[in-house]
Protein backbone atom coordinates (compact mmCIF):
# COMPACT_ATOMS: atom_id res chain seq x y z
CA UNK A 1 0.00 0.00 0.00
CA UNK A 2 1.30 3.83 -1.23
CA UNK A 3 0.63 6.94 0.77
CA UNK A 4 1.14 10.53 -0.94
CA UNK A 5 3.81 12.61 0.33
CA UNK A 6 3.15 16.51 -0.56
CA UNK A 7 6.47 18.82 -1.08
CA UNK A 8 6.16 22.15 -2.10
CA UNK A 9 9.34 21.49 -3.84
CA UNK A 10 9.34 18.91 -7.33
CA UNK A 11 10.94 15.70 -5.52
CA UNK A 12 13.31 15.73 -8.63
CA UNK A 13 15.00 18.55 -7.07
CA UNK A 14 15.75 17.48 -3.44
CA UNK A 15 18.84 14.96 -3.19
CA UNK A 16 18.44 12.08 -0.97
CA UNK A 17 14.79 11.19 -0.95
CA UNK A 18 14.02 7.87 -0.37
CA UNK A 19 12.91 6.15 -3.89
CA UNK A 20 8.97 5.97 -4.02
CA UNK A 21 8.99 2.20 -5.45
CA UNK A 22 11.31 0.90 -2.53
CA UNK A 23 9.60 3.25 0.44
CA UNK A 24 5.95 3.08 -0.73
CA UNK A 25 5.60 6.99 -1.17
CA UNK A 26 3.91 8.68 -4.19
CA UNK A 27 5.47 11.92 -4.41
CA UNK A 28 3.20 14.59 -5.27
CA UNK A 29 4.33 18.52 -5.75
CA UNK A 30 2.30 21.36 -4.04
CA UNK A 31 3.57 24.71 -3.68
CA UNK A 32 0.17 26.35 -2.69
CA UNK A 33 -1.75 26.28 -5.82
CA UNK A 34 -5.62 26.98 -6.33
CA UNK A 35 -5.89 22.77 -7.43
CA UNK A 36 -4.81 19.90 -5.51
CA UNK A 37 -1.86 17.63 -7.18
CA UNK A 38 -4.06 14.68 -5.60
CA UNK A 39 -6.59 13.89 -3.50
CA UNK A 40 -5.69 15.45 0.05
CA UNK A 41 -7.35 11.95 1.81
CA UNK A 42 -4.26 10.20 0.40
CA UNK A 43 -2.07 12.40 2.05
CA UNK A 44 0.38 10.59 5.17
CA UNK A 45 3.45 13.21 4.92
CA UNK A 46 2.16 17.33 4.30
CA UNK A 47 5.14 19.15 4.10
CA UNK A 48 3.49 23.43 3.70
CA UNK A 49 4.42 25.67 1.52
CA UNK A 50 6.77 28.01 2.87
CA UNK A 51 5.64 31.66 3.00
CA UNK A 52 1.88 31.17 1.64
CA UNK A 53 -0.05 32.12 5.17
CA UNK A 54 -2.65 30.32 7.01
CA UNK A 55 -5.09 30.39 4.82
CA UNK A 56 -2.94 28.07 2.21
CA UNK A 57 -1.66 26.19 4.94
CA UNK A 58 -4.48 24.61 6.16
CA UNK A 59 -6.49 24.65 3.09
CA UNK A 60 -6.29 20.55 2.91
CA UNK A 61 -5.86 19.59 6.66
CA UNK A 62 -9.80 18.68 7.05
CA UNK A 63 -9.69 16.76 4.33
CA UNK A 64 -6.53 14.51 5.10
CA UNK A 65 -7.78 11.97 6.59
CA UNK A 66 -5.25 9.61 6.65
CA UNK A 67 -2.40 11.99 7.51
CA UNK A 68 0.85 11.11 10.00
CA UNK A 69 3.07 13.88 9.66
CA UNK A 70 2.94 17.59 9.13
CA UNK A 71 6.21 19.37 8.61
CA UNK A 72 6.82 23.16 8.31
CA UNK A 73 9.65 24.82 6.83
CA UNK A 74 9.44 27.34 9.11
CA UNK A 75 10.64 27.56 12.69
CA UNK A 76 7.11 28.99 13.62
CA UNK A 77 4.23 26.40 13.50
CA UNK A 78 1.31 29.62 14.08
CA UNK A 79 0.25 29.73 10.62
CA UNK A 80 -1.17 25.78 10.88
CA UNK A 81 -2.31 25.61 14.31
CA UNK A 82 -5.57 26.69 13.25
CA UNK A 83 -6.61 23.69 11.00
CA UNK A 84 -4.84 21.28 13.56
CA UNK A 85 -7.96 20.55 15.14
CA UNK A 86 -9.60 18.91 11.73
CA UNK A 87 -6.49 15.93 11.90
CA UNK A 88 -6.98 12.53 13.49
CA UNK A 89 -4.86 11.66 16.44
CA UNK A 90 -1.67 10.90 16.34
CA UNK A 91 -0.59 13.10 13.78
CA UNK A 92 3.15 14.55 14.21
CA UNK A 93 3.68 18.29 13.93
CA UNK A 94 7.51 19.01 13.51
CA UNK A 95 9.43 22.25 12.73
CA UNK A 96 12.14 23.49 10.70
CA UNK A 97 15.00 23.67 13.30
CA UNK A 98 18.12 23.41 11.45
CA UNK A 99 16.90 25.68 8.45
CA UNK A 100 16.52 29.07 9.82
CA UNK A 101 19.31 29.99 12.07
CA UNK A 102 22.00 31.25 10.00
CA UNK A 103 19.75 33.85 7.73
CA UNK A 104 18.03 35.13 11.08
CA UNK A 105 20.78 35.35 12.60
CA UNK A 106 21.99 37.10 10.37
CA UNK A 107 19.59 39.81 9.26
CA UNK A 108 19.00 40.21 13.31
CA UNK A 109 22.79 41.38 13.49
CA UNK A 110 22.14 43.35 10.22
CA UNK A 111 19.10 45.58 11.87
CA UNK A 112 21.34 46.01 14.97
CA UNK A 113 24.51 47.49 13.62
CA UNK A 114 22.28 49.26 10.31
CA UNK A 115 20.06 50.97 13.53
CA UNK A 116 22.73 51.37 15.85
CA UNK A 117 25.47 52.92 13.26
CA UNK A 118 22.65 55.23 11.57
CA UNK A 119 22.60 53.60 8.01
CA UNK A 120 19.08 54.52 7.31
CA UNK A 121 20.07 57.78 7.43
CA UNK A 122 22.76 57.42 5.63
CA UNK A 123 21.02 56.16 2.65
CA UNK A 124 18.46 59.24 2.86
CA UNK A 125 21.41 61.05 2.52
CA UNK A 126 22.83 60.05 -0.38
CA UNK A 127 19.62 60.33 -2.46
CA UNK A 128 19.85 64.08 -0.74
CA UNK A 129 23.41 64.58 -1.49
CA UNK A 130 23.80 65.29 3.01
CA UNK A 131 26.82 64.30 4.41
CA UNK A 132 26.04 63.08 7.44
CA UNK A 133 29.00 63.09 9.86
CA UNK A 134 29.10 62.43 13.27
CA UNK A 135 29.54 60.32 16.73
CA UNK A 136 27.10 57.07 15.84
CA UNK A 137 26.74 54.31 18.57
CA UNK A 138 28.62 51.23 18.43
CA UNK A 139 27.79 47.86 19.41
CA UNK A 140 30.85 47.14 21.43
CA UNK A 141 30.13 47.65 25.26
CA UNK A 142 25.79 47.53 24.76
CA UNK A 143 24.37 45.03 27.06
CA UNK A 144 22.10 43.28 24.79
CA UNK A 145 19.01 41.12 26.08
CA UNK A 146 17.62 38.54 23.42
CA UNK A 147 14.09 36.99 24.43
CA UNK A 148 13.35 33.10 22.98
CA UNK A 149 16.96 31.79 23.45
CA UNK A 150 16.24 28.67 21.28
CA UNK A 151 18.04 27.76 18.15
CA UNK A 152 17.94 31.04 16.35
CA UNK A 153 18.36 32.50 20.04
CA UNK A 154 21.92 30.86 20.12
CA UNK A 155 22.88 31.71 16.96
CA UNK A 156 22.14 35.44 17.10
CA UNK A 157 24.34 35.33 19.99
CA UNK A 158 27.38 33.54 18.47
CA UNK A 159 26.99 36.44 15.72
CA UNK A 160 27.29 38.82 18.71
CA UNK A 161 30.78 37.25 20.42
CA UNK A 162 33.15 39.36 18.04
CA UNK A 163 31.48 42.67 18.48
CA UNK A 164 32.49 43.37 22.13
CA UNK A 165 29.47 43.29 23.77
CA UNK A 166 29.60 43.95 27.57
CA UNK A 167 26.78 41.46 28.20
CA UNK A 168 24.27 39.50 26.67
CA UNK A 169 21.23 37.94 28.52
CA UNK A 170 19.02 35.40 27.55
CA UNK A 171 15.25 34.83 28.22
CA UNK A 172 13.30 32.26 27.27
CA UNK A 173 10.02 30.39 28.53
CA UNK A 174 11.45 28.48 31.62
CA UNK A 175 15.29 28.93 32.92
CA UNK A 176 18.04 27.05 32.34
CA UNK A 177 21.76 27.01 32.28
CA UNK A 178 23.68 26.80 28.77
CA UNK A 179 27.41 26.36 27.88
CA UNK A 180 27.50 29.94 27.78
CA UNK A 181 25.76 31.02 30.91
CA UNK A 182 22.28 31.42 32.43
CA UNK A 183 19.05 31.43 30.53
CA UNK A 184 16.44 33.17 32.97
CA UNK A 185 12.82 32.56 32.41
CA UNK A 186 10.39 35.17 31.14
CA UNK A 187 8.81 36.37 34.71
CA UNK A 188 12.59 37.86 35.27
CA UNK A 189 12.15 40.28 32.15
CA UNK A 190 11.14 43.13 34.38
CA UNK A 191 14.21 42.96 36.19
CA UNK A 192 16.25 43.18 32.94
CA UNK A 193 14.30 45.12 30.60
CA UNK A 194 16.01 48.29 31.97
CA UNK A 195 19.80 47.43 31.76
CA UNK A 196 19.48 46.25 27.94
CA UNK A 197 20.95 48.78 25.47
CA UNK A 198 19.40 46.06 22.87
CA UNK A 199 16.40 43.70 23.41
CA UNK A 200 15.90 41.36 20.76
CA UNK A 201 13.00 39.38 19.82
CA UNK A 202 13.29 35.93 18.61
CA UNK A 203 10.20 33.55 20.87
CA UNK A 204 7.82 32.11 18.71
CA UNK A 205 4.20 33.44 18.43
CA UNK A 206 2.04 31.78 21.40
CA UNK A 207 -0.53 32.78 23.13
CA UNK A 208 1.87 33.86 25.90
CA UNK A 209 3.85 35.94 23.42
CA UNK A 210 1.37 37.81 22.20
CA UNK A 211 1.57 41.45 22.60
CA UNK A 212 5.06 40.17 25.18
CA UNK A 213 6.42 43.40 23.82
CA UNK A 214 3.28 45.70 25.36
CA UNK A 215 3.36 49.16 27.45
CA UNK A 216 4.72 47.53 30.43
CA UNK A 217 7.40 46.04 28.73
CA UNK A 218 8.76 49.19 26.73
CA UNK A 219 8.20 51.30 29.37
CA UNK A 220 10.87 49.39 31.15
CA UNK A 221 13.28 49.71 28.07
CA UNK A 222 16.00 52.41 29.22
CA UNK A 223 16.05 55.25 27.04
CA UNK A 224 17.43 55.49 23.66
CA UNK A 225 17.53 51.48 23.64
CA UNK A 226 16.61 49.60 20.24
CA UNK A 227 14.02 46.85 19.94
CA UNK A 228 14.47 44.30 17.32
CA UNK A 229 11.81 41.56 16.53
CA UNK A 230 12.91 39.06 14.18
CA UNK A 231 10.04 36.49 16.07
CA UNK A 232 6.13 37.21 14.68
CA UNK A 233 4.19 40.59 14.73
CA UNK A 234 1.99 40.33 17.00
CA UNK A 235 4.68 39.33 19.54
CA UNK A 236 4.86 43.06 19.79
CA UNK A 237 1.91 45.55 20.53
CA UNK A 238 2.13 47.80 17.74
CA UNK A 239 0.08 50.93 19.23
CA UNK A 240 2.21 50.26 22.42
CA UNK A 241 5.33 50.14 20.01
CA UNK A 242 4.33 53.76 17.95
CA UNK A 243 3.75 56.16 21.37
CA UNK A 244 7.55 54.89 22.41
CA UNK A 245 8.98 55.42 18.83
CA UNK A 246 7.14 58.46 18.04
CA UNK A 247 8.31 60.27 21.42
CA UNK A 248 11.89 59.60 20.62
CA UNK A 249 12.19 57.37 23.78
CA UNK A 250 13.21 54.39 21.64
CA UNK A 251 14.10 52.97 18.67
CA UNK A 252 12.88 50.06 16.73
CA UNK A 253 14.49 47.77 13.96
CA UNK A 254 11.56 45.29 12.86
CA UNK A 255 11.24 42.24 10.10
CA UNK A 256 8.15 41.39 10.94
CA UNK A 257 5.27 43.83 11.84
CA UNK A 258 1.64 43.75 13.05
CA UNK A 259 -0.06 43.73 10.55
CA UNK A 260 1.76 42.08 7.76
CA UNK A 261 2.24 42.68 5.60
CA UNK A 262 2.51 46.53 6.02
CA UNK A 263 -0.26 48.56 4.33
CA UNK A 264 0.73 51.38 2.79
CA UNK A 265 -0.18 54.81 4.82
CA UNK A 266 0.30 52.69 8.03
CA UNK A 267 2.07 54.96 10.30
CA UNK A 268 4.97 52.62 11.11
CA UNK A 269 6.07 53.15 7.67
CA UNK A 270 7.31 57.15 8.76
CA UNK A 271 7.97 56.48 12.37
CA UNK A 272 11.13 58.09 13.19
CA UNK A 273 13.91 55.54 14.48
CA UNK A 274 12.12 52.31 12.70
CA UNK A 275 13.82 50.21 10.43
CA UNK A 276 11.53 47.83 8.59
CA UNK A 277 12.67 44.84 6.99
CA UNK A 278 9.54 42.71 4.44
CA UNK A 279 9.79 39.61 6.64
CA UNK A 280 12.89 38.31 5.20
CA UNK A 281 14.76 36.62 8.15
CA UNK A 282 14.59 33.37 6.69
CA UNK A 283 14.05 34.16 2.97
CA UNK A 284 18.16 33.87 1.64
CA UNK A 285 20.04 31.99 -0.79
CA UNK A 286 20.69 29.53 2.64
CA UNK A 287 17.24 28.32 3.09
CA UNK A 288 16.54 26.15 0.04
CA UNK A 289 19.70 23.80 0.56
CA UNK A 290 18.94 23.72 4.52
CA UNK A 291 14.98 23.08 3.32
CA UNK A 292 15.95 20.22 0.79
CA UNK A 293 18.42 18.40 3.47
CA UNK A 294 15.46 18.46 5.86
CA UNK A 295 12.96 17.13 4.19
CA UNK A 296 15.39 14.51 2.85
CA UNK A 297 16.41 13.44 6.12
CA UNK A 298 12.81 13.51 7.76
CA UNK A 299 11.14 11.50 4.70
CA UNK A 300 14.32 9.28 5.67
CA UNK A 301 13.39 8.65 8.70
CA UNK A 302 9.69 8.41 8.03
CA UNK A 303 10.02 5.49 5.30
CA UNK A 304 11.97 3.54 7.47
CA UNK A 305 9.88 4.07 10.70
CA UNK A 306 12.52 5.82 12.66
CA UNK A 307 11.49 8.55 15.25
CA UNK A 308 11.38 12.09 13.18
CA UNK A 309 13.01 15.33 14.81
CA UNK A 310 11.91 18.65 15.12
CA UNK A 311 8.09 17.28 16.73
CA UNK A 312 6.86 19.77 18.37
CA UNK A 313 3.32 18.40 19.33
CA UNK A 314 1.67 15.25 18.39
CA UNK A 315 -2.33 15.26 18.02
CA UNK A 316 -4.73 14.16 20.12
Amino acid sequence: MTADVWLPIPADEIEGLPAPAEAGLNYRFWDGGQHFPADPADCAFYAVPYMKGTEVAVRPLAAMTRLRVVQTLSAGIDHVEPGLGSLPSGVRLCNARGVHEASTAELALALVLASLRGIPRFVEGMRREEWHAGFYPALADKSVLIVGYGSIGAAIEDRLVPFECARVARVARSARTTERGQVHALTDLPALLPEADVVILCTPLTPATRHLAGAGFLSRMKDGALLVNVARGPVVDTEALLKEVESGRITAALDVTDPEPLPAGHPLWHAPGVLISPHVGGSTSAFMPRAKRLLAGQLTRYAAGEPLRNVVLTTA
